[in-house]
């Protein structure tokens, strides 16, 4: 049984992760051996892995996707700290509200919030 899946993302300074996921996205740092930093939160969420010709809409695919519970909210937030969003703000027709921006080492980033009918 397979208990968690974990990304491991490639970075040259560990420090740039600290602004953007943390301050700006909320993550708690669970681990820091110096040369790797983990975030997250103590949220239960089920093990997923996605494989993707494209990222919807035939936009690239996303590094990663991180569901929210205000799309909205983390878009200006994350627009009035000048990082550079790759696709607007949108309601998707498979429901959910979504937005992509590169992170600090130019990871592209799916942040989303499934939207209630």
């Amino acid at each position: 049984m397979i208990k968690r899946i974990v990304a491991n993302i490639k970075a040259e300074d560990l420090s740039k992760a600290d602004h953007f996921y943390q301050d700006i996205l909320g993550l708690e740092i669970l681990m820091d051996h110096g040369w790797i930093k983990t975030f997250g939160n103590n949220e239960q969420a089920r093990v997923q892995v996605s494989f993707a010709t494209q990222g919807g809409d035939n936009t690239e695919v996303p590094l990663l996707s991180i569901e929210v519970d205000n799309a909205d909210e983390l878009y200006e937030k994350i627009k009035q700290e000048d990082f550079e969003i790759t696709y607007e703000i949108t309601d998707e027709d498979w429901g959910v509200r979504r937005f992509f921006v590169k992170d600090p080492f130019g990871n592209l980033i799916n942040i989303l919030e499934h939207k209630q009918d």
